[in-house]
């Protein structure tokens, strides 16, 4: 069975009763929540985890990564679930935020989070809109998929994942992070879904975007907003990699205030 390497930071006193798990995107590992997000919700009282997908991080699987499918990453999710206490919250981002969708699917959950999430109908839309009006950082993310961050030019490639607002030095410590990905899932994601299979109403999900991410759009992000019958939260002056923009924060108080009135209103 594939080793998944799993990053769990506690709290130092009582932890709340449901522990979160964090779903990272594409072409990256768990270590990118460990960054700012883990820490933040382990200091706020929440037992926070975070799962590298097999093929991902200090996880087996690097060398059949491009052969790795939806459904193995939706395994991974439920492997890890059923390794906790108790039945976590789910937070995925981006590519994440699709597993996440299709892991409520098959295992109920007491609430989600998609931030920057693949919308239920695929990607294809917004690929091609990156194609058309950012061609050059569609190229970079072929090469970063095809050839390796060591031939990707991070000049080219930051609009894809920052604002212009990032630092520098903040930007450098992500790049170790990045890695390749599964061929084979990417190509899944592109697929059109006219009438995508929905995660269950009874499972509460918010829906976070930022107003600059190239790759998830602020109209993609509504789409999935709609297509689960609730609001989008924009964040303003915010790209894609929403756990580590500036303002990262406050997308984590947003989840936290969500969570604690979701929660506390299920409980009662």
């Amino acid at each position: 069975m594939t080793s998944l390497e799993i990053i769990t930071r506690r709290p130092a006193g009582p932890a709340r009763p449901i522990p979160l798990l964090f779903v990272h995107g594409a072409y990256c590992g768990a270590a990118i929540w460990d960054m700012h997000v883990l820490p933040w919700f382990a200091a706020r009282g929440w037992e926070a985890h975070a799962v590298s997908l097999r093929g991902h991080g200090g996880s087996d699987g690097h060398d059949c990564l491009a052969w790795h499918s939806l459904a193995d990453y939706v395994d991974d999710v439920l492997r890890t679930m059923d390794g906790l206490d108790r039945p976590p919250v789910l937070i995925g981002h981006s590519m994440g935020g699709m597993v996440v969708q299709r892991v409520l699917l098959r295992r109920a959950a007491p609430a989600a989070v998609l931030m920057a999430s693949a919308p239920p109908q695929g990607l294809w839309q917004s690929t091609l809109g990156l194609a058309a009006r950012h061609p050059r950082v569609l190229a970079q993310m072929s090469v970063l998929l095809t050839l390796g961050k060591e031939h990707v030019d991070l000049e080219e490639i930051r609009p894809a994942l920052f604002s212009d607002r990032m630092d520098p030095a903040e930007m450098e410590r992500f790049v170790p992070l990045l890695q390749s990905e599964s061929r084979r899932v990417l190509m899944e994601m592109l697929a059109w879904s006219p009438f995508p299979p929905l995660p269950p109403p009874s499972i509460p999900i918010l829906v976070l975007g930022a107003e600059e991410d190239l790759l998830i759009p602020p109209e993609q992000v509504r789409m999935t907003a709609r297509a689960l019958s609730t609001t989008a939260t924009l964040f303003p002056g915010m790209a894609h990699a929403m756990m580590l923009e500036p303002g990262w924060e406050d997308v984590a108080k947003t989840i936290d205030g969500w969570l604690s009135a979701t929660l506390a209103a299920r409980a009662a």
